[in-house]
């Protein structure tokens, strides 16, 4: 949908299809109910996600000519990808999997400059696209200091060979495509200071041309990550922009929150809800704020339950992406507030024109959260519709 602040959409990694088939079959039973009750009278944007097999054979046969002439009839377009996940990312254990093959890898190299091939057939002329992507690599597989240096200096040199194939796009067809980098927790990237201390240091001085590299590299702002990390949101964004980093992409997502009270009885009540959140398909790292403001930094959500008894902390943030338009719920709360924080800015001073709603757990969800998929991805997406026109 375009709004005033940018293009909003959703993202499709919420669909279980991996293979092209499965996947197009879904947005084919789902769009245009989603279109017809948001966006009825204009064009509405689609995230799409596509992993490495959906997007080798989409480009098989007369796939990709079928879908875009689907997009055109049901008045949809593409305009931001999600590569993030290169292969399966339901129905199986994904956890740190997520970042596998991470940026050291000719694959991950292959994959992308795929995606961006199928993304500058997709893009409509008056927009520019974006894919986002991993953090580079997992911080816990290099545990050596020496091994991930060599690593993300790999990663790095890939990401530039990535820049200027898509630099090479641009001047073949006039589409403007940029790499939109997401950190998280334990990525190799996992905040703002982070994000902004490669980019300077390591992937500008890596690159023979920086305006090439501004051109085509950005931040992927996703909203959750970032809340999870207690993160300054405007700080980070006005530094961005001082910079001249550009955001790419605002991932609309909400995290887990909850306050953890002094007494022992009502800490174990808030502790039970969010146990009920400990399952075993996605990553969900937890960071901790102690009352004296000292983080604690667990890589899933049962290392931190096992670690529960420290009095010392007064709130966890979790990695768990949960619905968008609730904050309450009970014991536990989402970092919705976040969320209108970025949106605010985004409004009174955009600083993008990618707007992606991304909630992908509700198959994992507890059975309270749970709705039917398309009311949920409706709801999400009316919610910031209203948030941003009000």
């Amino acid at each position: 949908m375009k709004l005033t602040s940018g293009h909003l959409t959703f993202c499709t990694n919420i669909y279980a299809g991996e293979n092209w088939m499965a996947h197009f079959a879904v947005l084919k039973a789902s769009f245009p109910i989603l279109k017809e009750q948001l966006s009825p009278n204009a064009p509405m944007g689609i995230g799409l996600r596509l992993s490495n097999l959906a997007s080798i054979e989409l480009l098989e046969d007369n796939h990709l000519a079928v879908f875009k002439q689907w997009l055109q009839d049901e008045g949809g377009y593409v305009f931001t990808m999600n590569g993030f996940p290169y292969g399966g990312f339901h129905h199986t254990r994904v956890k740190d999997q997520v970042h596998a093959p991470d940026w050291t890898t000719e694959d991950r190299v292959a994959y992308t400059l795929r995606l961006a091939n199928i993304l500058s057939q997709l893009l409509p002329d008056d927009m520019d696209g974006g894919i986002s992507t991993s953090p580079l690599s997992y911080k816990p597989w290099f545990t050596d200091a020496a091994a991930r240096e060599n690593a993300t200096n790999e990663a790095t040199a890939n990401i530039v060979k990535v820049a200027e194939g898509l630099h090479a796009i641009q001047e073949q067809t006039g589409k403007l495509i940029h790499l939109d980098i997401e950190p998280e927790p334990d990525g190799f990237l996992e905040s703002g200071p982070e994000f902004i201390d490669w980019y300077e240091n390591v992937l500008l001085p890596a690159g023979n041309d920086k305006s090439l590299i501004k051109n085509h590299i950005c931040l992927c702002y996703d909203v959750c990550h970032f809340a999870i990390g207690y993160e300054p949101h405007i700080a980070i964004i006005n530094e961005l922009q001082e910079k001249g980093i550009k955001i790419g992409k605002i991932q609309i997502s909400a995290a887990l929150k909850a306050k953890l009270p002094a007494s022992i009885s009502e800490r174990s009540a808030v502790l039970d809800q969010l146990g009920r959140f400990d399952e075993p398909t996605y990553l969900h790292q937890v960071i901790a704020r102690k009352n004296n403001g000292a983080l604690l930094r667990y890589p899933d959500l049962a290392e931190a339950l096992a670690a529960a008894e420290d009095l010392s902390v007064e709130e966890w943030r979790a990695h768990f992406h949960v619905p968008i338009f609730v904050e309450d719920m009970g014991l536990i709360q989402s970092t919705q507030s976040d969320i209108v924080e970025v949106l605010n800015l985004q409004k009174n001073s955009p600083f993008t024109t990618h707007l992606e709603v991304e909630t992908y757990t509700w198959e994992v969800l507890p059975t309270a959260l749970k709705a039917p998929l398309n009311d949920s991805i409706i709801r999400e997406l009316a919610w910031v519709k209203t948030l941003l026109e009000q």
